[in-house]
This record gives C-alpha cells, structure tokens and sequence, in this order.
C-alpha cells in the first residue's frame, strides 16, 4: 500500500470497486482524506481498519454540476444546508451551484462573495459555483473568474426570474472571447427564444400543450448558433439540460468537426417520457420539456457514443404551491425538477434495464461532471491522489420514493412513488462518513474555486 498501518485511516474492501479502469475486486486504503491506495482484494495491510463490503458497490462520489440552491434571497425554496444534505444522502459528494434563482443572481464578485458566505459552514459536502452572463456584464467576468467562478452560465430564453435575463447571440458571443481568454468555460441554456411560443394554443392542463410550447427545433436552431460561437471564438461551450435528438445530433457534429461544444443530459429526460405524463402533473414541468419515447432514447443512444459527457440533475425546487398542483397549470406552474438526492438510483434504474454496468455511473456521474468543472484533479475517480469522496451502493435493492425519506427543503418530486433500484448505504467525503442510513455529523463541506 506504500504507506504503514498507522497512517492509513480506512480501508474498504469491495468485490465491485468501480475503478477508471472497470468494476473489480479490491482494496481502497484511505489516508489524510485522499486514497492513498487501490489495491487487489488480498493487499489490506494487517491491523488497519478495513470495512468488508463483500457485494456491495463502492463508487465514487458523484458530482452534480447543474443544481439550483436558491440561497441567498430564496432561501424558502432551497438552501445549502437542505440541498447538501439531499446530496450526501444521493451519493453526491460534491455540487456546482448555478448562478440563478438566488437573490443577488451571481453575475459578478460581489455576488459570489454573497453567496459564499451564505454556504459557509453549512454544506455536508463540497460546493462550488457557477458564475453568471447576462446583458451588460462582460466586463464582470475576468473578476468572477478571479473570485473563484468555476465557469459561467447563461441563458438565450428568458431565465424565468427577471434578476438573470436572457442574452443575445451578438452579445453572447462577445461574452464568450472574454471567457476564452480566461481559460474558462461557457455553459448555455439553449432554446431559441422567437421558437417560443407565449402563450397555450390548447388547454393548459395537458403536457402536450406545454410541449407544443417549447418545440424541438427552439433547442435545435439554439445549438446550432452555439456551434456557430465556438467555431468562430473558439471558447469551449456546453449545453446544458440537452433534451432531444435533434440535439444531440448538432453536438455530435460539432465534436467530429474538432470543436469544443459538449453536452449533458438530466435523470428525468432519461427516465419520464411525455406519452406518460397525465394531465395536471405539473411536478414534471421543466423547460425544455420532457419529450417523447424516441427522445428519450436518442439520449441514452448518445450518452453510449459519447456525444453527452454526463449527466447532472438540474435540480430546481420551489415551495409547492408554485407548483400549481390544485390548477395543474403547467404555463403558470415554476418548471424544475427536484431529484438532487435521487439521480443515482433513478440513473441506474433505467441503465441497468438497457444491460449497462456499474461503470456508466462513474463515468457520467463523476468522472465526466468533474472534469467539466476543472475539477478532475481531486474528484470523479477511485484512484490514487483523489479525495477520498466514495459510496457504498446496493445495486440490487429497490425500494420506493417515498417524500418524507427526502432531504431537500420541499418534499415534492415526480420520482414520489416511483419504484427505483440501486439505494445509497453509505457516503464518505473525504473518508468521513456525511451519510450512513441518515445524515451523519456537522456540515464539513468545503467551498471549491476555479
């Protein structure tokens, strides 16, 4: 193991330890918060202590690079105590948190300072932070970026809030040479704003209508004009929430041509589809809406090509009655969906009926999430040097969603009363244990920069 019994503070020993290089038998010595070690099944050294795990999966810890926490400012809707929790209890050792929702939008240093003072000493995992583009802000970025933005989020439709708007191509595209230049990143919601339709053209009770509002050629003429920005600035641009196979086409395309567009999907495009979804059910309001069967599967078809890099939840609760259940309103309900906690079980429910392994989750959970945040030096991976961010999983066990077993500030969530497989029995930040049943010990998440 290369180090004595001493300084080596937890061994686990798994017969399915999902590895980079494939799910095996093995033992990961844990010292001074990193992996010290991953060794074959037989290397725990003597009188270390070792945590036998015989079939269990132990992965590493997922990074959600798309979650909403809302705090400061809507701190009623979420906040970063609830929302930390949620995640240890996921498998989610580690957030990047995204720049709207809360009150000042992250659109500059100040803001950024706000926020983080708002997560000091209240995360049960790691966190770090998006920073935001809107109209007027290029010149904020260079100082986001030296507070310790990870990257920069930005929207082509409106936003849904009026403190983060949406921006022009003309002037997104200005922003993007700015974000080249500091070595950074661009991340697009992408929906073509003049494909929009304002208002419902049938009822308002029925996902088709929402659906017919938020057409697939808004997402497919959006990416296009991104492809366009990265061909002609060079900045790397990534689509968030990708919906469609339209899509996913203009990605794979641009990446063949050599360019630095990227992709993710989210747990419940992969999971709902739209001839399922009943009238009224606004909890699966999202924008761009849920689609249809064939959408479904031109992701998961592009998440094995790897034309999506990963996949993050898109976490974005409310309090419930925004939700506009009694209405069932989906025009006038907020659209997000709470599945922070839930990814990992909901991910792996549907991989393994389409006969994928272990390896999927740390591949679009972890690996690819944390290289898309800069962090990939230090999270995403069981290997030697990397924070000891691990989860013990039963991939066997099903169980049901139950709202009150949830951790985020608002029990509410489309996956209520689903039946989902793979449950998290233990999370470790660090090699300290943040979840083990329930919650476990003081919040001891760290706030992560660029």
């Amino acid at each position: 193991m290369g180090r004595s019994v001493s300084e080596i503070d937890l061994v686990l020993r798994s017969r399915r330890v999902v590895t980079p290089d494939g799910v095996r038998p093995a033992t990961v010595a844990v010292a001074e918060g990193r992996i010290a070690a991953v060794g074959e099944w037989d290397a725990a050294p003597a009188g270390a202590p070792c945590e036998e795990l015989g079939e269990l999966a132990l992965l590493p810890g997922a990074v959600d690079s798309h979650v909403h926490v809302n705090e400061p400012g809507r701190s009623a809707w979420e906040g970063f105590e609830t929302a930390t929790r949620a995640a240890a209890a996921g498998g989610v050792t580690t957030i990047v948190d995204m720049p709207l929702n809360s009150i000042p939008a992250t659109t500059n240093a100040a803001a950024l300072a706000a926020k983080r003072r708002a997560a000091t000493g209240r995360c049960h995992v790691d966190v770090g932070f998006w920073g935001g583009v809107v109209p007027g802000n290029r010149r904020a970025l260079a100082a986001l970026d030296a507070a310790g933005a990870l990257g920069f989020k930005a929207f082509l439709a409106p936003s849904g809030v009026e403190e983060f708007p949406a921006i022009s191509l003309d002037e997104l595209a200005a922003s993007a040479l700015e974000i080249r230049r500091l070595g950074s990143l661009l991340l697009v919601h992408a929906e073509a704003p003049e494909r929009l339709a304002s208002a419902p053209s049938g009822d308002p009770r029925r996902h088709a209508t929402w659906l017919a509002a938020r057409p697939v050629e808004a997402e497919d003429e959006a990416i296009a004009a991104l492809v366009e920005i990265a061909r002609a600035t060079a900045a790397p641009i990534h689509v968030v929430h990708v919906s469609s196979a339209a899509g996913v086409a203009r990605i794979a395309a641009a990446r063949r041509a050599g360019l630095p567009v990227s992709g993710e999907a989210c747990p419940h495009y992969l999971t709902f589809c739209a001839e399922e979804i009943p009238d009224g059910a606004t909890e699966l309001k999202c924008a761009p809406p849920i689609r249809g069967r064939a959408e479904r599967e031109a992701l998961w078809q592009a998440l094995g090509a790897g034309s999506l890099a990963l996949v993050a939840s898109d976490h974005s609760p409310c309090p419930p009655e925004l939700k506009r259940r009694e209405s069932g309103d989906f025009f006038a309900a907020w659209g997000g969906i709470a599945s922070l906690q839930l990814s990992l079980s909901a991910l792996w429910s549907e991989a393994r009926e389409r006969g994928l392994g272990l390896e999927v989750l740390a591949r679009w959970l972890a690996a690819g999430p944390a290289a898309l945040a800069g962090l990939a030096a230090r999270k995403g991976a069981i290997a030697p040097g990397r924070d000891a961010d691990l989860v013990v999983f039963d991939p066997e066990t099903s169980y049901t969603v139950e709202p009150l077993s949830l951790y985020h500030r608002h029990p509410m969530t489309p996956y209520s009363g689903r039946r989902l497989t793979g449950r998290v029995l233990r999370t470790y930040l660090r090699g300290a244990p943040v979840f083990d049943g329930v919650p476990v010990g003081a919040p001891r998440g760290r706030l992560l920069s660029r």
